[in-house]
């Protein structure tokens, strides 16, 4: 079972800021930056592209809500899109708030939030995730 398959089954904890019946977005414990948000689908697969092509779909959908809540509460030029797939046996898109492409460069060292600032953080995500159609 990964540590993914553990957040959704409530056994580890995470600061979800959105679900749906078929995805979940958590703000990444190892941020790149504050507000660095991971979306999973639900269903367990090692490989993004090895999701139907409904559910690939549902959860690049589910992303694009994700991103548009997250870019009304935190100051960034745009949301980058990340899709890596060797760090968790579990597809997943990070979303991180950029303001150049620095910000994304996943060699960087990871930085630290307070967990009262990710609670801030993951609640207004959230607030706002949920007055977006």
């Amino acid at each position: 079972m990964t540590i993914f398959e553990k957040i959704i089954a409530g056994d580890i904890p995470s600061y979800k800021v959105a679900e749906s019946e078929k995805c979940l977005a958590f703000l990444d414990a190892f941020p790149l930056k504050e507000g660095h948000v991971l979306v999973i689908p639900k269903l367990p697969t090692d490989y993004i592209f090895d999701l139907d092509n409904q559910d690939l779909s549902d959860l690049h959908l589910f992303s694009k809500k994700v991103a548009k809540a997250m870019k009304s509460v935190i100051p960034c030029n745009r949301i980058g899109v990340a899709v890596i797939g060797l760090e968790v046996p579990h597809a997943h898109i990070h979303l991180v708030p950029i303001d150049s492409v620095e910000d994304i460069n996943f060699s960087k060292t990871k930085i630290e939030v307070d967990s009262n600032r990710m609670l801030e953080v993951s609640s207004a995500i959230s607030q706002a995730f949920q007055k977006l159609d």
